[in-house]
């Protein structure tokens, strides 16, 4: 079994790397282009169990290539800052968009054994009350959303157009270690261990559904191992928090007060609340959140407090924006 991770050096997808090489798994290649989240030091801890390839999805012949010489591909890839769509939305549809047809062509055309398209809650828009099941219907607010949706649509009509393999996960929140700090849980912690304020938006009061690398990783297991073919599948974390209410913990965990939080003009179409409902794949597939919010965010505060060389470097890469 050769299995084909699309970027694979991110924060979610090198740790899915990292999760199946420790296990022992299955041959893997990265391919990878390594924009500014991409980081080879992610991979650190698993070299010697993969190849990588350095390119871009969008290369027809690369990823022709590619995804000839493998059963399964696992599509992380992807352009996923909010902030950044919003001023430019035009690598966000080439990269989510494109990239995932091209992705899919070549699938067809090597009869590829499953896809399993890694996507997000955002496509669903903002809930007032109650959780979105999969069968509810998409309406994304930010260009970000908008194409990850446009993937999520084109990977499942592969399925019905070609007989293609695919099946989608839809995450809430992630949240962990080598993540790269501009969202809001890195970008908190990293200001705030440098004794810099963080900017909080809006009313504080837009809720969101935190999920452990760990168990978004699991799932996306389950799923590949054990999905069904054409099927979408939530996965969440389980643990529904205010960003007043997270940054509170993060204000406790790394010794602060309010005083470092500034209130800043809210985000252009901001969703209000993300809640998926996870109970077809707890049904079917046997998932549950392993890692409780508390522990899992003493961790990650931890992982930063004593990893500074890896995530400086990065603040100095690139101009960061809110989380």
């Amino acid at each position: 079994m050769k299995i084909l991770v699309t970027g694979g050096a991110g924060f979610i997808g090198s740790h899915y790397v990292r999760t199946l090489a420790h296990r022992g798994g299955p041959a893997i290649t990265v391919l990878d282009k390594l924009t500014y989240a991409g980081n080879l030091a992610n991979l650190d801890s698993a070299r010697g169990h993969f190849t990588f390839v350095q390119g871009d999805i969008c290369d027809t012949a690369l990823v022709a290539e590619l995804v000839a010489e493998h059963d399964e591909v696992v599509h992380f890839a992807a352009e996923s800052h909010v902030d950044r769509s919003i001023e430019n939305a035009a690598e966000f549809v080439r990269t989510n968009v494109t990239g995932t047809q091209t992705l899919l062509d070549a699938a067809v055309r090597s009869g590829l054994k499953s896809f399993v398209h890694v996507s997000t809650d955002e496509v669903y828009g903002s809930i007032a009350v109650g959780s979105w099941p999969e069968t509810d219907p998409l309406r994304p607010n930010s260009p970000y959303a908008a194409s990850k949706a446009a993937g999520d649509l084109l990977a499942l009509a592969y399925h019905r157009t070609h007989g293609l393999d695919v099946r989608v996960t839809r995450c809430s929140n992630n949240y962990g270690h080598h993540h790269f700090p501009e969202k809001v849980i890195p970008l908190f912690i990293t200001n705030l261990l440098d004794g810099k304020k963080v900017p909080l938006y809006g009313d504080g009061l837009n809720v969101r559904d935190w999920l452990h690398i760990d168990d978004h990783v699991r799932g996306i297991e389950l799923v590949r191992t054990a999905g069904r073919p054409g099927e979408v599948y939530n996965i969440g974390g389980g643990t529904e928090l205010s960003n007043k209410e997270l940054t509170a913990l993060l204000l406790t965990a790394c010794g602060a007060d309010w005083d470092m939080v500034d209130f800043v003009e809210d985000r252009k179409g901001h969703d209000r609340r993300y809640s998926v409902d996870c109970t077809k794949i707890c049904t079917e597939l046997g998932y549950l959140p392993g890692k409780d919010f508390a522990t899992g965010l003493a961790e990650t505060v931890a992982w930063y407090r004593e990893n500074r060389s890896w995530w400086e470097p990065l603040r100095e890469r690139a101009a960061l924006g809110v989380g």
